[in-house]
């Protein structure tokens, strides 16, 4: 520590006597000592671009929210990511089944069943639903679900609460509302405040893979990418298969290694045999 404060203020340790352990010199000693960098030290200066060359954009007090709560995210948790490719073929028909027999006006998406998925999984691996609090861990006992829903703007993340004691008539009625209600700047703070659990799905943009920043104090968050069709082998023979790869990004401090891909596991198991979020 000592070392990276002397070198971002410019002190010379060899000029110092050290008052730790042998001699070494510690954080403390540095308080009082002046940098060694002058005002005459040149400085990269980026060219600022004038006239008709750029434009600038003034941050929104949504934008500013969203930056520092990112960053935050970044500098104090210790990000780790577990991907897993998963075959989604036996989920897209059982989607098909579903809409097929659905009551008028009900549409189940794959993002429905993705999020039935993972409120079924962090049931099964609680240690995945929890937050960091400094000198505790909190677990919680319901999957409350984040939901990235992009807008003019920034990114807000409504939430689909128990969403591990519902059904996907009423995740997919309650995902669209929510959407809604962001889209036209009507959520409630209540409405997307909280949350155990965040998923992020750009795979309707084509997107295949991604890694996604920790919403805090959430200690994960699901990166889902586009369902495509790819070569596969089945007891040695190719063939092809619908696959989606789903990334999970982790706080270490929270989710250790073996504890995330457990919940890959159980998340997968689930996609690929849909029946068993019924279990």
């Amino acid at each position: 520590m000592a070392r990276r404060i002397a070198e971002d203020r410019g002190i010379d340790l060899a000029s110092l006597k050290g008052s730790g352990p042998r001699g070494r010199i510690i954080k403390a000693d540095l308080e009082n000592v002046g940098s060694t960098v002058t005002a005459s030290t040149p400085q990269a200066v980026m060219p600022m671009q004038t006239g008709d060359d750029s434009s600038v954009i003034e941050h929104t007090q949504m934008r500013k929210v969203i930056a520092d709560r990112l960053q935050q995210s970044m500098q104090d948790s210790p990000h780790f990511y577990v991907n897993m490719d998963i075959d989604i073929g036996q989920m897209l028909t059982a989607r098909k089944a579903l809409n097929d027999h659905a009551p008028e006006g009900v549409k189940i998406s794959v993002n429905d069943m993705i999020i039935k998925a993972a409120a079924t999984a962090l049931m099964r691996v609680p240690e995945v639903n929890a937050s960091w609090e400094g000198t505790q861990t909190r677990r919680f006992h319901h999957a409350d679900i984040s939901v990235a829903v992009a807008i003019e703007g920034g990114l807000i993340t409504p939430i689909i609460r128990h969403a591990d004691e519902k059904g996907l008539e009423a995740i997919s009625s309650e995902v669209a509302a929510l959407a809604k209600k962001a889209h036209d700047g009507k959520l409630a703070p209540e409405e997307y405040t909280g949350g155990s659990f965040t998923i992020s799905n750009l795979g309707m943009f084509g997107v295949t893979s991604f890694t996604a920043v920790i919403n805090p104090p959430q200690a994960a968050i699901l990166a889902i990418g586009a369902g495509e069709e790819r070569a596969v082998v089945r007891n040695g023979q190719l063939a092809v298969a619908t696959m989606m790869t789903a990334t999970l990004s982790s706080d270490h401090r929270v989710i250790d290694g073996a504890t995330a891909a457990r919940f890959m596991k159980v998340f997968k198991d689930i996609v690929e045999n849909p029946v068993l979020a019924l279990a």
